[in-house]
């Protein structure tokens, strides 16, 4: 057991974003309902009360006592399936994703696709009357609609980029998405109006963020910020222990030239991508686009 733990920890630290944020969902989903189950067996429903504190309701004043939901429930699943599924399209258009883009830029998908689908779910239902009825008792929970912001990035950048689906074969991303924005639409005179809701928040965020990228304007900033004030302490320990060198000039010019090589290089394939698609890249194209890509 004490090797498992250890395998796991040094996984996390070794794993890149896509696998930190694989894991904290998960450890979220097994921490609720590790708790639950002592709760039941002491013979409280405290587990009600849990489940409220990290879900994210569209009463306003409920969430004016806990805006910190906003960014909790993005991270927080109840039920076995929903977590599964969530998950898997997490890590196969995570992955995806990282081929044309940082990790950093997946992490900041992520953050704010989760509050898009949270102000797209709090404002519908304080909008629409028919909601009405059940505004109080709302909640919304689980990480779909920053998965949808993701999905929809990926698909937004390489729209061509054929998926094989089973039973059905290969399928452009573009229509993957299609579908799935779709679906949400159809849903929301459903039972889980919220959730398709919260979807289509996530969805055209994740739309807007490529759209707006190619403006050079960065939607995903607020998330930058954090990051660099969390990570700061840590970047000045880190320069301390550095050694500095300083290089001639002609090295400069070398460093400059090359550095002005590889960036025509990324220009030119980013346009091919564009003009024909992801799958009119050779091997080596994709091979250099991996290797090159901003970290």
């Amino acid at each position: 057991m004490v090797n498992i733990w250890q395998e796991i920890r040094q996984s996390f630290r070794n794993g890149g974003i896509l696998v930190k944020l694989i894991y904290v969902n998960l450890g979220v989903f097994l921490i609720y309902n590790l708790v639950k189950v002592f709760l039941f067996l002491g013979g409280s429903a405290f587990h009600t009360e849990l489940t409220r504190f990290l879900a994210v309701p569209a009463y306003l004043p409920n969430l004016a006592h806990r805006p910190w939901t906003v960014f909790t429930y993005m991270f927080f699943h109840e039920g076995f399936i929903h977590i599964l599924f969530n998950l898997l399209w997490l890590y196969w258009l995570g992955r995806i994703f990282l081929n044309f883009m940082s990790e950093r830029k997946l992490f900041g998908v992520y953050i704010m696709g989760g509050l898009s689908g949270a102000a797209f779910y709090i404002l519908f239902y304080n909008i629409f009357p028919v909601f009405s009825g059940v505004l109080p008792v709302s909640y919304a929970l689980g990480a779909s609609a920053s998965v949808l912001a993701v999905v929809f990035a990926a698909a937004t950048y390489a729209p061509n980029l054929r998926l094989n689906l089973m039973f059905i074969g290969p399928v452009a991303l573009k229509y993957i998405a299609l579908v799935m924005v779709l679906l949400d639409i159809v849903g929301m005179a459903g039972s889980n109006a919220g959730g398709h809701i919260a979807h289509l928040g996530g969805a055209l965020f994740g739309y807007l963020f490529i759209y707006f990228q190619k403006l050079n304007v960065n939607l995903i900033k607020p998330v930058d910020w954090f990051m660099d004030f969390v990570f700061a302490g840590q970047s000045k320990m880190r320069r301390k222990k550095m050694r500095v060198e300083y290089r001639k000039t002609s090295d400069d010019y070398e460093y400059n030239r090359m550095k002005a090589e590889k960036q025509a290089e990324i220009d030119r394939i980013l346009d091919k991508i564009s003009k024909a698609g992801y799958d009119s890249l050779s091997a080596e194209e994709k091979k250099t686009l991996f290797q090159m890509k901003d970290r």
